[in-house]
């Protein structure tokens, strides 16, 4: 094992065993990275993650090769240009939050029921935000869940604002909301819109609810905050060909 270095040592992080092992040892090295830790020497990385030093630096290769560390010239290790890219994204992010949570909550008030906003993520959507009634019954979705894009009304209503084609999607786009039981769950429903911010279709409003207390009369709410929301964020609130 590493021996123990005369320096004083920076602050042990320990490796999670719960994922895919080369995956956590990669996480471990980043995250002795801080505001007060900003370089590293290999030494210290084996002796804070208990890596040995030759595991350490495979691991340090294949963060290099994806950017998010540099070894500098003179032997330690810095956070590289892609770690600014991952910041940026996530300031944009909770620059959104602070506009789309106060929605998500109002219509939560006003409907007594579970809202979340959603976003693409590959081949499925992504719930970025999340606000849950206080009803005993619901859903229990996560902020980070993953859900298929091709079931439920945020899924259809996302497809229907890329311009897939077909009666269905015309009609989400028509309507520009969709209120729709049991698709992705049988005991759960769902009604969700488009918003959109200056650029175009950023993601979707959902409501969701227990089947049996599906209401298409909560259609209106659902649709007003993604209209309102939509005009937060500098967006039109129409669906157009381009």
């Amino acid at each position: 094992m590493p021996k123990k270095s005369s320096k004083p040592a920076i602050e042990s992080i320990a490796i999670t065993t719960s994922g895919v092992a080369s995956v956590d040892k990669a996480l471990a090295i980043l995250r002795l990275f801080s505001s007060t830790q900003r370089e590293l020497s290999l030494h210290q990385i084996s002796t804070s993650t208990g890596l040995y030093k030759s595991t350490a630096l495979r691991m340090l290769a294949s963060l290099g090769n994806a950017l998010l560390v540099i070894k500098r010239i003179d032997g330690m290790y810095v956070l590289g240009p892609a770690i600014a890219s991952l910041n940026t994204a996530y300031q944009e992010q909770e620059s959104l939050g602070i506009v789309i949570i106060p929605t998500l909550e109002n219509l939560v008030k006003s409907t007594h029921e579970s809202a979340a906003f959603h976003v693409r993520e590959g081949n499925k959507r992504l719930c970025l935000f999340r606000i849950d009634s206080q009803q005993a019954l619901r859903d229990h979705i996560k902020v980070g869940d993953l859900l298929p894009i091709n079931k439920g009304a945020g899924g259809k209503v996302l497809q229907a604002f890329e311009g897939a084609s077909g009666k269905m999607f015309n009609q989400i786009r028509s309507d520009m909301v969709l209120a729709i039981s049991g698709d992705r769950t049988k005991e759960i429903s769902g009604i969700s819109a488009p918003v959109f911010a200056a650029d175009g279709l950023i993601g979707v409003i959902t409501l969701t609810m227990p089947t049996y207390r599906f209401d298409p009369s909560k259609t209106s709410a659902v649709k007003a905050s993604a209209k309102k929301l939509t005009e937060l964020l500098g967006g039109r609130f129409t669906y157009s060909l381009k």
